[in-house]
């Protein structure tokens, strides 16, 4: 017994290596599957609609965390499996495969209410029929009649050579995509797990294709802002400096246009990158070598899938590239706008340090002058003293006495307005 505090997501943590178990299968089995594509809201009725079939068959219900429901109900099995993007609905019974072959077989649809199953919630994305048939005596030229196109089928030994598998990767008159399983010895559980590998191969590589369509769309919009860019480019390289800030705001939208492109596609193209990853997994997972004759369903999906997928990387390397792109040109703009403002600026302060000058000449000649004025309105107070003081005897005339006063009071009137200025340039 643990005793110590406990981690609150331990046991989720722990019970993520079980989520989502294959069910042990034995043949012959028929078992169809539909990939929803759904939002949040079509998801959460995906829950519901689900709910609905189990209540009609008095059978526990989901609650708000369920993420995954496998049950007996009625004459089937139901899976439900809800995803980041979509919801997987598998339905499988056994079947009379006596006659495989020789008709269109049965299909796990058939035993599912016509009306609950055409109200599933979201867009179909996938949907597959699988047959898993008990013994290797249906050689691939009795399948080809009714059940998959001669010219277009595919097959391999799978699970280490115990099986055999065949498709032809093509939609037929129900708009269903079809395979057939021999599963030789292959025990229960692993046949489950062979099973669902087969079924997710189909469903993500349809999941990594939805990135397709972004990329061709997105080439386009790629297209103008290369060539805005380069026209932008030649502008700078010939602009002038009356220019610069309409090219600056040119360059500034094309920016905020290429961002708002890669923001609106970055998590498609990552998510599918994630699921072409998850093909290529699932195909080295289920084990297969070559028959006679034969494509293997590795050669056939990465030779068709390859294109598909080098298009929506190079849709991601060529926004990736513009954007560095728009980035060296806006730095190398914005640098020259700097250095001309830095020459601005100091053709400004080389102007300011000339009118300072001036100033400072202006200044002096005033010095001067306001020296001579107050000269002369202190020695004019002079002259009125000594004619005052030549009545009281004064042995001097006023003219001589101010004469003499001149070079005094023009000294000191001088002296005292260089010490003021002194003062005021120290403060």
């Amino acid at each position: 017994m643990i005793t110590t505090p406990v981690h609150p997501q331990r046991v989720a943590l722990h019970n993520e290596l079980h989520a989502r178990p294959p069910d042990a299968m034995a043949a012959p089995l028929a078992i169809s599957q539909i990939v929803m594509q759904a939002n949040r809201e079509e998801r959460e009725a995906s829950r519901a609609h689900v709910a609905a079939l189990l209540r009609n068959h008095h059978l526990p219900q989901p609650d708000a965390a369920t993420t995954h429901i496998r049950m007996d109900v009625g004459g089937f099995r139901i899976r439900w499996e809800l995803h980041t993007e979509f919801v997987t609905w598998s339905f499988a019974r056994p079947f009379d495969a006596a006659n495989f072959g020789e008709r269109d077989p049965l299909t796990a649809l058939e035993a599912v209410p016509k009306d609950w199953l055409a109200a599933l919630p979201g867009q179909c994305l996938a949907a597959s029929h699988l047959w898993v048939l008990s013994t290797q005596q249906f050689a691939s030229g009795t399948l080809v009649k009714h059940v998959l196109n001669e010219d277009m089928l595919i097959g391999a030994t799978v699970a280490d050579g115990l099986g055999e598998v065949y498709t032809d990767f093509a939609l037929h008159a129900d708009g269903f995509s079809r395979m057939v399983l021999l599963a030789g010895s292959v025990t229960p559980r692993r046949l489950g797990r062979l099973v669902q590998q087969l079924l997710e191969i189909d469903t993500y590589r349809m999941a990594a294709l939805l990135g397709l369509p972004v990329a061709r769309e997105a080439a386009s919009v790629l297209a103008y802002a290369e060539r805005e860019l380069a026209a932008l480019a030649e502008s700078i390289r010939a602009a002038g400096r009356d220019e610069e800030p309409q090219l600056l705001d040119r360059l500034t939208r094309l920016a905020g246009q290429v961002e708002s492109e890669y923001a609106a596609t970055h998590s498609r193209f990552s998510a599918s990158a994630a699921y072409f990853e998850l093909v290529d997994r699932r195909i080295a997972d289920i084990g297969e070598s070559r028959l006679a004759g034969l494509q293997t369903i590795g050669e056939f999906i990465t030779r068709r899938l390859s294109p598909a997928r080098a298009t929506c990387a190079w849709a991601v390397r060529r926004q990736d590239a513009l954007s560095e792109r728009v980035s060296r040109i806006s730095n190398l703009l914005r640098t020259r706008v700097e250095i001309e403002q830095q020459q601005s600026s100091q053709a400004l302060l080389a102007a300011m340090n000339r009118r300072q000058g001036l100033q400072l000449k202006l200044q002096a000649t005033v010095e001067g002058l306001s020296v001579a004025a107050i000269t002369y309105y202190i020695v004019g107070l002079v002259s009125y003293l000594a004619k005052g003081a030549h009545a009281i005897g004064w042995p001097f005339s006023a003219e001589a006495s101010a004469a003499c006063a001149i070079p005094v009071v023009a000294f000191g009137v001088w002296w005292s307005l260089r010490g003021l200025h002194a003062r005021v340039m120290r403060a």
